[in-house]
């Protein structure tokens, strides 16, 4: 194994037991494991020669010669000679001719994997009952019935001890919820649920107590003993935890330096004549081997001769190296070529073609009642409610019962308007910009994993959403128009709340568009804020008379559009006005505020907004699928 990256030391434990427990496969849960495979043939070791119903599908993993290269762009910057380019394969054996998958796609194409990234990836705003509940009804197959999964889900919040706060919210961030090892314990869940062979986590311990971190451990070594193979890196463990080991892989440097028992670890460096003079715990004395620091440890005779403090943990850590090439790597080879192929059976288990465990419609009630009840508690959020509420009535108190009597009169009522169509496209745009930016891990490990479908979740999210930019616009309005003294009628009332949920559901589907383009929050921020301002200033109401080589910008400006429909919904062009001047009585058609406006021209706008609201809403989907098919974790 050769890994090229320098800047990390690590512990790699493998638990791998046999044995049963609660959390062993009951075949009232049994969920089958899915592969698709059109290229190869795969092959899984048998451990036991038999398949037990009873636990889950027998895996043994095996790594060979994986390598893994690092671009260094400060090298690349100075002599391109010098940069690596990155290689992303990762070359696992499961027993005979199992082929290589590029990183990121594994999860998809071996579903019995269960990978526990080092950060919890989970919704802040759900509590861990609806984390492992919304989990279970989209990873559990349709074979299983409702209670089969609500029983699923309670087998699992017993085992991993979070029946105290199961209805806690996950919290992470800025939103307050569980402690961190109660966090990991969920992540743990959300991921056996659907029983997986194999269990992978990146750090589980990291930023954890003492006290936290054994708990863990000690569920995670249940979980072997139900049949299942655990492997973690960790950072520093514990004596207590050491010993649970079954497997260890120590790194230095990027190069294994050990591999094999844990328990036989210590004899192995005693046989090279590395052996602590005090007491201490075996992780920290593996620790300070992988790091070449060996003080108040004896090393080989003439290693250490004349050589600097510098040059002595090199040579500690090459001589390392050199001793795993040369005593443990044959032997591991050797074994892993030894092989038998595996049963017919088991090799069938996995080569069954992964269709999805629900259809469109399943998929899409659980997912959007799911985000639904994550996004909620912004959506009715007291800040937000009083934002609206109070815009609405300072807006009514300036405007109050304001008219069309006089030219001075009309151009503030149609400056109020325009400001209601700034106020609902700003608000829309940035409350839709950064959803995608934000929830962009979550929709990665989700697709990884084959959760749902892309369109399931985009529908989802857009309706969802939408919720609020139809609901705080009304109550906005309803306020605004009649302090303000617009037209009193019904008609006139209904077709200006339309042209504003128009504007708002239009800017929230270009907001979803800029984020969903870029995926970074601080880039879609600035996006967002430039196409706003070029779209105020092409709105129709500070310059009317745009020159013709820059008349493009305003017909793709959505605010151009809903700023006429409001002028025509809400003033005729036979209305007069100005009565009382010299020259009296005059239509509103020609008043200088109308002058590119026909107030008689219909309501062609309404189409126009609706083609945007969906054009917009088709470029995010086909976006967002080009974008998250190459983000990785």
């Amino acid at each position: 194994m050769e890994v090229g990256r320098e800047d990390e030391i690590e512990t790699m434990g493998s638990m791998q037991t046999a044995g049963s427990h609660g959390f062993g496969h009951n075949s009232e849960f049994m969920s089958q494991a899915y592969i698709r495979n059109r290229y190869s043939e795969i092959n899984i070791e048998d451990a036991t020669l038999s398949i037990d119903k009873d636990h889950p599908l027998p895996i043994f993993l095996k790594f060979e010669d994986v390598e893994l290269k690092v671009k260094n762009r400060q090298a690349s910057s100075v002599n391109a000679v010098k940069a690596v380019v990155s290689k992303d394969d990762l070359t696992a054996e499961l027993g005979e001719g199992l082929q290589a998958y590029p990183e990121g796609h594994y999860r998809k194409h071996w579903p019995w994997i269960g990978f526990v990234t080092q950060d919890d990836i989970l919704f802040p705003q759900l509590t861990v009952e609806e984390t492992l509940v919304f989990a279970a009804f989209l990873r559990l197959p349709r074979t299983m019935t409702r209670q089969q999964k609500y029983a699923r889900v309670e087998m699992i919040v017993k085992e991993l001890g979070l029946e105290r706060c199961r209805q806690t919210r996950v919290g992470g961030g800025f939103v307050k919820g569980v402690s961190g090892g109660e966090r990991k314990r969920t992540s743990i869940g959300y991921e056996i649920l659907v029983d997986p062979s194999l269990l992978l986590l990146d750090e589980p311990t990291s930023g954890l107590d003492s006290t936290s971190a054994n708990k863990l451990l000690q569920i995670l070594e249940k979980i072997a003993q139900a049949g299942r193979t655990v492997i973690i890196t960790i950072h520093q463990p514990s004596s207590r935890m050491f010993h649970m080991f079954d497997k260890l892989l120590l790194i230095s440097e990027g190069y294994p330096v050990y591999y094999g028992k844990a328990r036989e670890s210590m004899d192995y460096f005693s046989s090279l004549s590395f052996n602590p003079e005090i007491a201490m715990n075996p992780a920290e004395f593996l620790l300070d081997l992988a790091t070449g620091q060996v003080n108040d440890i004896s090393v080989p005779e003439g290693l250490m001769a004349s050589k600097g403090a510098s040059d002595a943990e090199r040579a500690v850590i090459k001589y390392l190296q050199l001793k795993y090439k040369t005593q443990i790597e044959p032997k591991e080879k050797e074994e892993n070529h030894r092989n038998t192929k595996a049963p017919q059976h088991l090799q069938v288990a996995v080569q069954v073609k992964k269709d999805w465990t629900l259809s469109w419609w399943e998929q899409f009630m659980i997912i959007y009642k799911r985000t639904f009840r994550e996004r909620c508690r912004d959506y009715f959020d007291k800040l937000r409610l009083v934002q609206a509420l109070g815009i609405a009535v300072l807006l009514g108190l300036l405007w109050w019962k304001s008219s069309t009597a006089t030219e001075a009169q009309l151009r503030d009522q149609v400056g109020l308007l325009f400001y209601i169509c700034i106020f609902w496209t700003s608000s829309s745009i940035f409350g839709a910009v950064y959803v995608f930016p934000f929830e962009k891990v979550y929709l990665v490990k989700e697709r990884k994993a084959d959760m749902y479908r892309l369109s399931v979740y985009y529908a989802c999210s857009t309706l969802c959403d939408m919720v609020a930019h139809v609901f705080y616009p009304t109550l906005f309005m309803v306020i605004v128009y009649f302090m303000a003294g617009f037209k009193r009628t019904v008609p006139c009332f209904f077709l200006t709340l339309l042209a504003i949920l128009l504007i708002a559901v239009t800017s929230q589907g270009a907001g979803e568009l800029f984020g969903a383009a870029v995926l970074s929050i601080k880039r879609a921020g600035m996006i967002a804020s430039l196409i706003l301002m070029l779209f105020l200033l092409t709105g129709g109401y500070y310059v009317q008379h745009i020159p013709k080589f820059m008349q493009w910008l305003k017909y793709s400006s959505f605010m151009y559009y809903g700023f006429r429909l409001l002028l025509k919904v809400q003033y005729s062009g036979d209305q007069l006005y100005e009565c009382e001047s010299k020259g009296g009585c005059r239509t509103l058609q020609s008043s200088p505020s109308f002058n590119t406006v026909n107030l008689k021209g219909g309501l062609q706008e309404v189409w126009v907004l609706l083609a945007m609201a969906l054009g917009y809403r088709i470029c995010t989907y086909f976006c967002l699928r080009k974008r998250i098919n190459i983000c990785q974790l």
